[in-house]
């Protein structure tokens, strides 16, 4: 529901981690040229998490179908049964 569509092109970060990745494949394990690739990979993976979309919260959705759903009940009865009161007054604020 609010999820986003995968991209099937990758972005110029994948890319140099893709590129750096084949490079650290010429060198062998031990050599201080593939630590401080490695380095730069760290680096690259971090710089990717913060480009990554925020979701929703589990929490904050929770909080908004529970509010759907009082308003709902509120004016379910309210149909019913004439009472006068405002369903919104019920409703949690979002910190």
């Amino acid at each position: 529901m609010f999820t986003i569509k995968p991209r099937h092109e990758k972005s110029g970060l994948e890319k140099a981690i893709d590129e750096l990745l084949k490079e650290m494949d010429t060198y062998d394990g031990d050599s201080e040229s593939y630590s401080l690739l490695a380095d730069q990979l760290v680096k690259l993976y971090g710089l990717k998490e913060i480009d990554k979309p925020k979701r929703i919260s589990p929490d904050t959705l929770a909080i908004v179908i529970g509010n759907l759903a009082g308003i709902a009940m509120i004016v379910g009865y309210e149909r019913a049964n004439v009472v006068t009161s405002k369903a919104l007054n019920f409703v949690l604020k979002l910190k």
